[in-house]
């Protein structure tokens, strides 16, 4: 399965400031089959520990951290040669063992040369939990998220497609096949981007195995809570988890701490959201007072939405079937906007984008703001449907007067009144 985090595995590859590799994101996301099939297109060979299951590949790093001691062991451990440059080292599970992190600093220090990945289930959670020494400034840092919509049409023998919505962006010229592109969109919504999904519908073309697919992920989730909260929160980190589809089912999509629990307090719940947050499983969007550079001035991090970290995932903890998507009955129209809301989050932070949302005193409030890397404030607008009247979007407009903004709808591409008009299959076009 084609992914994009490669090329920046092969610029780490060849970039002479190389140091140790450690990949972050959400379990299942596809850190350790990307990191293995990294290995096998890219070095003459790969040697794989896991840290987590095997105890006598830990005790290697008890002794010292000694990179060529260690290199030697794993070396006979493993049976095969380990060699500078030629060989990829991947420690998988790397939370499982203090000493095997803070020897990254080391083979950053002292043997620069040995090409190191490290990775592992729920890492940050588990290092923020533990307190690790972490080896700061030691390790070069990748995010991992699930598939986005383009790595989706790679995966389902649509790359011709995705190569016409870019040229269409690239000249917001209207896509012939506009059709053709929202229903896979709409089948996007619904199978999502975790690759064991993604590899299930690319097979079987049926929703019963996507479906299956989801809820065993969506119940190791669960099971992670318990083995990696600590006891005193594991309940209510369960609870802010069960509590996110109606936070987005509300029209008004704020987090609630009552809708938790009635009497919640945001002191009781904050350290679970941000574990939540932390294992990669839900996004975070906090509300800015304006719209002016730089936008984290401005933040008021007491007002925030939460969405889940993919939409195949949130339809299955709703329990919304493909015929409802695919379909859209009116029904459906109330939820709509959330699932769209959670792509556009999805999308947003997949791209490298950092997200906020903007509300006035009054009853406007607009979906998205984020500063591009010339320093511009960008009002992005989503929209379910066609229908593209928005009071919000001409309010922020009328107030900050930006270069330009955003409107992202099942419209076909186009720009007038200052406004760039994206289909919402063609969100991962959007680069700053």
């Amino acid at each position: 399965m084609e992914r994009k985090i490669v090329k920046r595995l092969i610029e780490w590859k060849n970039s002479t400031r190389r140091m140790p590799l450690l990949i972050y994101g959400a379990r299942q996301v596809g850190k350790t089959y990307t990191a293995l099939t990294f290995g096998k297109q890219h070095y003459k060979n790969t040697v794989y520990f896991n840290l987590e299951d095997s105890t006598e590949v830990a005790a290697i790093f008890e002794r010292d951290l000694d990179p060529e001691r260690i290199v030697s062991e794993l070396s006979v451990k493993y049976g095969q040669s380990i060699f500078k440059g030629d060989t990829l080292i991947i420690f998988d599970e790397i939370q499982a063992c203090e000493r095997a992190l803070t020897s990254l600093k080391y083979f950053c220090e002292n043997a620069p040369e040995y090409h190191i990945i490290a990775a592992g289930s729920l890492l940050g959670v588990a290092l923020k939990r533990e307190q690790y020494s972490f080896p700061v400034g030691k390790v070069d840092m990748e995010t991992m998220y699930p598939l986005d919509f383009e790595e989706f049409l790679w995966a389902t023998d649509n790359k011709a497609l995705c190569e016409m919505i870019k040229t269409s962006y690239a000249d917001f010229f209207p896509l012939s096949l506009h059709d053709t592109a929202m229903d896979l969109y709409k089948t996007y919504l619904v199978v999502g981007g975790m690759p064991r999904v993604v590899s299930e519908y690319a097979k079987t073309k049926d929703f019963n195995f996507v479906a299956s697919a989801q809820f065993s992920l969506n119940n190791a989730y669960v099971a992670d809570m318990a083995k990696y909260a600590k006891p005193q929160q594991t309940t209510k980190v369960m609870a802010a988890w069960e509590s996110v589809p109606a936070q987005l089912a509300k029209e008004n999509r704020k987090f609630q701490y009552k809708v938790i629990k009635s009497g919640a307090r945001a002191y009781e719940y904050e350290t679970p959201l941000d574990w939540l947050k932390t294992a990669g499983i839900i996004n975070k969007c906090i509300r800015v007072t304006e719209g002016k550079m730089p936008l984290s001035a401005y933040a008021d991090t007491d007002s925030f939405k939460i969405y889940m970290v993919d939409t195949g995932l949130l339809c299955s903890k709703f329990d919304i079937t493909a015929n409802v998507v695919l379909n859209s009955p009116h029904t459906f129209d109330g939820f709509k906007g959330a699932l769209v809301e959670n792509y556009i989050m999805q999308a947003l932070v997949a791209n490298g984008i950092k997200p906020y949302y903007w509300s006035s005193p009054g009853k406007a409030e607009l979906d998205f703001l984020f500063q591009d890397k010339q320093g511009n404030i960008i009002p992005l607008e989503g929209k379910a449907a066609d229908n593209v009247r928005s009071r919000s979007l001409r309010s922020y407009v009328s107030i900050y007067e930006p270069e330009y903004a955003i409107r992202v709808s099942a419209k076909n591409f186009g720009f007038e009144n200052n406004i760039k008009s994206i289909p919402l299959y063609a969100l991962f076009c959007l680069k700053f």
